[in-house]
C-alpha cells in the first residue's frame, strides 16, 4: 500500500510541473513562431557602440521565406547603399554593387563589424539549427539549454531564457563547445507591430571578447508576406531592393 502511494504520489509530481511537462521542441518552435512569422518583410537600423561612444549605424530591409531562406538589402549609409546579403541554409553571401558576382561570407564574419555577426544578423530560426537538451523552471522564466544540430552553426551551445506568459526570449547567452562565453544578447521593449505579431522591438547584444563595444537592433514595420523562391537566388540579390 506504502508504495503504491509513493508511485502515485511521484505521478502526481511529474504532471503537476510544467517544466516536467513540457515539450522543449515544441516550445522553442512557438519562440520562432512568436518572434518572426514563417515569411515576412521587415526593415531594421542597426547600430554599433564603440568605448567612447562614438556610433556606426546601418538601416536594412530584410525579407525570408520558410526556415532557410533569408535575404537584406542595405539602405543607409550611403557608402553600403545597395549591397545586399543572402542566406540559404548555412551558406551566406554578399553582394557589392559594381564589383561583379556575389562573394561567400561566414557565419562568425560581421559585414556590419560590430558584435553582431553574419548569422546573427541573418539568423534562422532556432528550431532549425538547435536542438534543446534540456528545461530548467527560472521563475517567470523558462531556461532552455540548446545544442547546435551541427558544427557549422555560429554558436555550439544556447541558454535560453523564455518568458512563460509571452513565451518570447529575454536573454540569450551563446558559448562554444568549451563553456566559453561569446556574447549575451537582450530583448527589449515589446512592441505590437500588427498583425498578431507582438515582440521585442530591440535587440543588444555585448561580449567579453569585445570589452566596451555593445551592438543594437532595431525593428520595424515587421508584416507577413509571401515570395517567390526566385527571390532568394544569387542572380536576384541587385534586385532586392525593388520588393519594397
Amino acid at each position: 500500500m506504502k508504495m503504491k502511494c509513493a508511485i502515485s504520489f511521484l505521478f502526481f509530481l511529474l504532471l503537476s510541473s510544467p517544466v516536467f511537462a513540457l515539450d522543449g521542441t515544441a516550445l522553442l518552435k512557438q519562440v520562432d513562431r512568436n518572434l518572426n512569422p514563417e515569411s515576412y518583410e521587415m526593415y531594421r537600423k542597426l547600430i554599433n557602440v564603440e568605448p567612447d561612444g562614438r556610433k556606426k549605424e546601418f538601416t536594412l530591409f530584410s525579407v525570408k521565406k520558410g526556415s532557410d531562406k533569408i535575404a537584406a538589402v542595405f539602405l543607409a549609409p550611403a557608402s553600403e547603399k545597395g549591397r545586399s546579403t543572402l542566406r540559404l541554409g548555412d551558406n551566406m553571401w554578399l553582394y557589392i554593387p559594381n564589383v561583379g558576382k556575389p562573394i561567400r561570407i561566414t557565419s562568425l564574419q560581421s559585414v556590419v563589424g560590430g558584435v553582431f555577426n553574419n548569422s546573427d544578423i541573418l539568423s534562422l530560426d532556432y528550431a532549425v539549427e538547435y536542438n534543446v537538451a534540456r528545461v530548467e523552471d527560472a521563475g517567470n522564466e523558462y531556461l532552455l539549454y540548446l545544442k547546435a544540430k551541427t558544427r557549422t552553426v555560429a554558436y555550439d551551445q544556447l541558454r535560453m531564457w523564455v518568458d512563460k506568459g509571452k513565451k518570447l526570449p529575454t536573454k540569450i547567452e551563446c558559448l562554444t563547445e568549451a563553456n566559453l562565453l561569446i556574447k549575451t544578447i537582450y530583448f527589449k521593449d515589446h512592441k505590437d507591430f500588427g498583425g498578431g505579431i507582438v515582440r521585442p522591438a530591440v535587440i543588444e547584444t555585448d561580449s567579453p571578447l569585445y570589452k566596451g563595444y555593445k551592438s543594437i537592433m532595431i525593428f520595424a514595420k515587421i508584416k507577413k508576406r509571401s515570395f517567390k523562391d526566385e527571390v532568394f537566388t544569387l542572380t536576384y540579390m541587385p534586385n532586392i531592393e525593388s520588393l519594397r
